[in-house]
This record gives structure tokens, sequence and C-alpha cells, in this order.
């Protein structure tokens, strides 16, 4: 299998299905404003998911169930301004899809209409089915989710490891051929056994993306605030962190303080 990379001005849902054909791997992040998505997309991330996981690492909730489809169009607006390249992928909310089809497909129209993302993400497999179906069959498209689906948190009651058991492991395989069929164009997979994330892989042609999953997925996906180091008491085994920005903007900001307190802040240099 070929691993070569190829450049894409504009990355579409169809080039994530070409990479996994050249075997180039997928690279996601999120981002939930302006700043932050300017950064991410200039080095070339080729998704950025505008995740519910805004609801703990920008309003500090304990799960993603509170936060609203307002909130989400609200951060998705704020990134797609700043996105040249990168697919933006916007979380459809906990509660804005799951019971009724039709208001599934209002609130993916909503999400693409006022934000201008290029694509909506929903958690689940046979249960929500026909909100998939209605979506995709407005022309939107779909990105799903199976595994550790931390909307349903209260259903596991724990963010433990997911289809460890045969029985929902087969589940799981099952749920990811059917997102396939009904046409979604990649699927999240998170927190599941490496060997089962390979098998998922290979038994569909649509791009897996691992979040704990291992790396045998077609691509992976990290919170940007945790790769960045900016939480410091989120330690999964999956998580690999490139800097600590926790403590060198703490530092940075403490030296701020001190030099405002002993008047070296400003200098003659910065001032008019």
């Amino acid at each position: 299998m070929s691993t070569a990379k190829k450049e894409y001005k504009r990355v579409t849902v169809k080039s994530l299905v070409d990479m996994k054909k050249r075997g180039e791997k997928i690279s996601m992040l999120t981002a939930y404003d302006y700043s932050m998505a300017k950064i991410v997309d200039s080095a070339n991330v080729d998704v950025i998911l505008v995740g519910d996981s805004a609801s703990n690492v920008m309003a500090g909730h304990e799960t993603t169930l509170p936060i609203t489809l307002d909130q989400m169009i609200y951060h998705a607006t704020s990134v797609i301004r700043a996105v040249d390249r990168a697919l933006v992928v916007v979380d459809l909310p906990f509660g804005s899809y799951q019971s009724d089809p039709k208001e599934a497909l209002r609130s993916a129209i909503r999400i693409m209409k006022e934000s201008g993302g290029h694509a909506v993400k929903l958690e689940g497999g046979e249960e929500i089915k026909e909100s998939v179906k209605k979506i995709l069959k407005a022309g939107i498209p779909v990105m799903g989710h199976l595994g550790l689906t931390p909307q349903s948190i209260y259903k596991f009651g724990t963010y433990t490891v997911r289809a460890k058991e045969e029985e929902e492991a087969e589940k799981l395989i099952a749920d990811a051929k059917l997102l396939e069929k009904l046409g979604c164009f990649a699927i999240v997979l998170e927190k599941i056994p490496a060997a089962l994330t390979k098998k998922v892989s290979e038994s569909i042609s649509i791009p897996t993306i691992g979040i704990g999953g291992g790396k045998h997925a077609d691509g992976q996906v990290l919170v940007i605030h945790d790769l960045l180091g900016m939480t410091h008491e989120f330690n999964p085994r999956f998580l690999r962190r490139y800097m600590n920005l926790y403590e060198e903007m703490g530092s940075a900001i403490s030296q701020y303080v001190t030099d405002v307190k002993s008047m070296d802040f400003p200098n003659d240099e910065e001032q008019y």
C-alpha cells in the first residue's frame, strides 16, 4: 500500500477517502475559536473538529451534555472564519438529533447554513440510522462516531474502554458497516481495543479516525487543549502532550504580574 502524500489546497470528504486508498494517514484536531483554528489550519491539519468537547475545555462542564446547538453554531462560525484548507466537521450536540429524525435534519441544516461548516458528526449506530439517513438525504455530509460515545456517558457510567467483550465488538463492527452503507464519509472510533480498530478499518472502505483506538485507524484526532498541555488533570493512556502550555503560560503570566507590580513593565521603550 502506498503512503505517498498528496498536497491539497482544500480538503474535502472525497480527499479523506482518497487518503485511505493511498495509505496516507489523516490528521484531525479540535478547535473552537478563530485564533486557535487559524494556527491549526496553517499547520496543514486535514480535519478540524468543532467538538462538543467545547463543553469541557471552553465552558468547564464535567460532560459534553450541557452545550447547546446555538453554542455549537457560535464556535463553528468562529472556526470557519479562520480556515482556508481543512475540512471543518461540527458535532451535533446532545438532544439535537437522537429521538427525532426531523429535528436531526433541522439541527444539521442550522449548522450548515448559520456556521458554514462542511459536515456534521453524530454519535451512535443502528439507534440513530433514521437521523443519519435524513441528514444525508438533504446532501449534508455525515461523520459517524462509535465506541466510547461521550454523549451517552450516563448510560455507560464510566469513560473506560468500550467493546472489549465479543458481543459489543460485533455490534460495533455491524454499526460501522451500517454507517458506511448509509453514506457516512468517515467514522471516529473512540477508546476501543487496537485489534478491533484494525478489524473495523479493514472491513470498511471509508476512513476511521481513532482517539484511544490505536495505530491501525486511518487517522487520529486529539483535543487541541490536551495536545498542547493546556489541560493538566486529564491523563489517559492515549494522550501524547506535545507541549506543556499550562506551566509555560502560568509562568509567563506570573512574570507579567511581577513586572507590573515592580513597575518594570512598561519600560521607556514600551511607551509613547
